[in-house]
C-alpha cells in the first residue's frame, strides 16, 4: 500500500486522482490489497460483516472514508479504509464528503470518533436524531433512517429485550439458556449500534421514561457484570 501510494504521489497533481481510480481497480491490485484488506476489516468487525456506518450485517464493500477523488494520496491509507455495505458505500455515500466553512469534514468517522457525540437513536421508533451538524449531515448522506433500517432496529430492540428478560434465570441455572449463549445471541444481532444505544440510555436520568415499556430490564442493564459481557 506504501509502494502505490508513492506511485500516485509521483504523478501531476491533476492526474493523481484517475491514476489512483485505476490503480484501485487493477485485478492484481484487487487480489493482493483490495481482497485481503477487505478480509482483515471483516475479522475487526467480529467476522458478523458490520457496515461501519449503518451498523447492518452486510458490509461488503471497502469504502474510502475520504473520498478518491478529493485525496488520491488517501487511496491506500489504512486509516481511510472501512467495511461498509453497498446500501452506505455505493447507493448513498459515493464521492460524498460534506465539509464546513473551515474544510472541516461533516461526516463521521467511526473509527476516530464516538459517533454518538453526534447521533441519538430513538429506540421506540429506530429512528436517528441529530445531536450535532455533522450528525445531521451523517444522517442525509448516508440515509441512516431509511426505511430498512428504522425496521431492523426497532427489530433488533425487541429481540435484545426478549433475550434479556432469559437473563435472571439463566444466572440461576434455570431455564433454557446459559448467560453466555445469552450473550452470544445479543451479539450475533445486526444492527450493533442498538445494543450499544439501549446500554448508554439506561444510565441516562430519563431511563424510566425511556424504558417504559420494559421496566423489567433496566437493573439488568445496569448490572456491572451483564455490562461488561456485552461490551467486552
Amino acid at each position: 500500500m506504501v509502494e502505490l501510494t508513492s506511485r500516485i504521489l509521483v504523478m501531476e497533481a491533476e492526474g493523481r486522482a484517475s491514476h489512483a481510480k485505476a490503480l484501485w481497480r487493477q485485478g492484481n491490485v484487487r487480489r493482493e490489497v483490495k481482497d485481503p484488506l477487505r478480509a482483515v476489516l471483516k475479522r475487526m468487525a467480529g467476522d458478523r460483516d458490520r457496515c461501519m456506518y449503518c451498523g447492518d450485517s452486510e458490509g461488503t464493500a471497502v469504502d474510502h472514508h475520504e473520498p478518491m477523488a478529493r485525496n488520491p494520496l488517501r487511496t491506500f491509507d489504512w486509516l481511510n479504509h472501512l467495511l461498509a455495505c453497498e446500501g452506505c458505500n455505493s447507493d448513498r455515500k459515493g464521492g460524498r464528503y460534506p465539509v464546513d466553512s473551515d474544510g472541516r469534514p461533516l461526516l463521521i468517522d467511526p473509527t476516530a470518533e464516538d459517533p454518538f457525540d453526534h447521533l441519538m437513536l430513538s429506540l421506540a421508533t429506530g429512528e436517528y436524531r441529530p445531536l450535532t451538524e455533522k450528525g445531521r449531515q451523517t444522517i442525509e448522506v448516508l440515509a441512516l433512517n431509511r426505511s430498512v433500517l428504522v425496521r431492523g432496529r426497532v427489530a433488533c430492540h425487541a429481540t435484545v429485550i426478549l433475550w434479556l428478560r432469559q437473563w435472571p434465570e439463566a444466572v440461576v441455572g434455570r431455564g433454557f439458556y446459559r448467560p453466555a449463549e445469552l450473550v452470544e445471541q445479543i451479539r450475533w444481532q445486526p444492527f450493533a449500534d442498538v445494543c450499544q444505544s439501549i446500554l448508554r440510555q439506561v444510565e441516562l436520568p430519563g431511563a424510566a421514561v425511556i424504558f417504559s415499556r420494559e421496566p423489567d430490564v433496566i437493573d439488568i442493564l445496569r448490572d456491572a457484570g451483564v455490562r461488561r459481557l456485552l461490551l467486552g
